[in-house]
């Protein structure tokens, strides 16, 4: 899973790095100091994570979080941040985690673990897609070496054996 870190201070990018490349399956694809340079960053890198602090100067983490949450493929976001007062605000924004500092490894692995799935602006995007796909019909099937297409509504039951599925139909 490729990681973006958003935090205005140094350090602090710094600490979340090497927690992150204590975990096996993470890579770090880029870093800002702020709001407007995350969202360019992640034009350009395509992170599935962002690690994000909330105030910075500029475009703070919740803004950022909201025009993230809008592109084609949203990557989920975990707010890392010392305030604990804006944490309503930042799941408002479908934010799969809300971490105060100092990040604990524990606590961000279960983070990122849960990062992995699909988030509420990810799983949305998929709704619409699927919405706009119609429901197969029939089902390529060989009868007597023959290709032939038999209609789902006349399928009684499909039998596994090993590589092979035999379809049952009238």
């Amino acid at each position: 899973m490729k990681i973006l870190i958003v935090d205005d201070e140094k350090p602090a990018r710094a600490r979340l790095s090497r927690l992150v490349e204590g975990l096996a399956g993470y890579q770090i694809v880029g870093e800002a100091e702020n709001g407007n340079e995350a969202l360019t960053r992640a034009d350009s890198c395509e992170p599935d994570i962002v690690l994000m602090d909330i105030r910075m100067p500029g475009m703070d983490g919740i803004q950022a979080a909201r025009h993230l949450s809008r592109l084609p493929h949203p990557p989920a976001v975990i707010f890392t941040t010392a305030f604990a007062d804006h944490a309503l605000e930042a799941f408002e924004t479908h934010a799969i985690d809300y971490l105060l500092k100092p990040v604990r490894k524990e606590r961000l692995q279960s983070a990122l673990e849960a990062a992995s799935k699909p988030n509420k602006a990810q799983a949305s995007q998929n709704d619409e897609v699927l919405s706009g796909i119609e429901a197969r019909q029939h089902i390529c099937a060989r009868v007597r070496g023959n290709l032939v297409l038999v209609p789902i509504d006349n399928s009684y039951y499909f039998q596994a054996d090993q590589k092979y599925v035999t379809v049952r139909h009238s």
